[in-house]
């Protein structure tokens, strides 16, 4: 489990064209609809789940 307030930055890298209607949504409900968005999101468990699902068209960038 990750300690408190931590932080993920997520960039997504894969376009919502001709995905699943839910995996677009899923992009939206994260703050991504454009390549190359990035959006610093919370840790949390709902959040590493709404990531894997749509693994393919994101990528947790390392903070730097």
């Amino acid at each position: 489990m990750a300690e408190a307030g931590a932080k993920i930055t997520v960039m997504q890298i894969g376009s919502p064209i001709a995905r699943r209607h839910d995996q677009r949504e899923t992009l939206i409900g994260l703050g991504l609809n454009k390549l190359g968005r990035k959006r610093v999101l919370e840790d949390t468990p709902a959040v590493r789940g709404m990531v894997n699902k749509v693994r393919h068209l994101v990528r947790i960038v390392p903070a730097a």
